[in-house]
């Protein structure tokens, strides 16, 4: 059975974190045909080792959920690629993934669909905000000063991709279908649902230095926190129960004082 930090329930989003640069000559064996298929594909060894490190990460967190083995983990995709687990007697489970350069990371949540987009904060050759912004968003974005600007605008960025991942229609919503504000994590118009605004959540996501990056969630104005797990800490968790569950009882004669009730 999962565990019980394996249940995020309606009030939490588990984001887990993970190196796409791990070494661990066991991770390929968690992949699926089709994914190893994929992975040949690639021409540098860099890419295939983190695109495997990355789906193998997917799969032993997801497992972790739904008490299988990465391996046997099946996952379907819908009509714009946006994956989900396979199977109408699975536990329901919403789930996104992300990755930029050396770090992935994976947004659970068994109550919402949810959205992560994480980026790498490095100098734009060109202005191309013009092109993928909506507007107004563009507008606001010329408006801060110019130490601003990059974090600005990786900000809107990461949070209005994490939109559309969270929506899993890909960019077959125009990108000026929407407006997200800068000054704050939220959505700010959707046309054609006035009432999107309250029942999105968009939340800034604690990253490895050098990186930004934003979670979307359909929360319907429930309130949220976000939950920050990785595996190496969920053991060491896991271990100190253990060891204090297996403790012995501190030794009490005659003459100890009773402790109060």
């Amino acid at each position: 059975m999962p565990h019980d930090r394996d249940a995020t329930g309606p009030g939490i989003i588990d984001v887990w974190t993970w190196s796409l640069d791990a070494v661990d000559p066991d991770l390929a064996a968690m992949l699926s045909s089709e994914e190893i298929a994929r992975a040949s594909r690639f021409v540098q060894a860099r890419d295939c080792h983190r695109f495997i490190a990355g789906r193998a990460g997917l799969r032993r967190i997801l497992a972790r959920y739904l008490a299988v083995a990465p391996r046997r983990l099946g996952l379907t995709y819908n009509a714009f690629g946006k994956p989900q687990i396979a199977g109408s007697n699975r536990r329901q489970l919403h789930f996104n993934l992300s990755h930029t350069e050396t770090t992935a990371m994976l947004a659970v949540s068994d109550h919402y669909h949810v959205g992560i987009d994480i980026e790498t904060i490095r100098p734009l050759k060109e202005d191309i905000a013009g092109h993928f912004f909506s507007p107004k968003e563009y507008m606001t974005l010329k408006m801060l000063a110019p130490e601003a600007y990059l974090q600005g605008f990786y900000r809107l960025w990461t949070r209005k991709e994490a939109f559309l991942k969270a929506l899993g229609v890909g960019l077959s919503l125009p990108l000026d279908a929407f407006d997200i504000a800068i000054t704050a994590p939220q959505l700010e118009r959707l046309d054609g649902d006035p009432d999107a605004p309250i029942n999105w959540s968009l939340f800034d996501v604690d990253t490895p230095s050098g990186l930004v990056g934003t979670v979307a969630a359909l929360t319907v104005g429930n309130s949220i926190r976000l939950r920050y797990r990785t595996e190496e800490n969920d053991l060491l968790t896991g271990l100190v129960a253990r060891q204090r569950h297996n403790a012995p009882l501190p030794h009490r004669n005659d003459d100890s004082p009773a402790s109060p009730s």
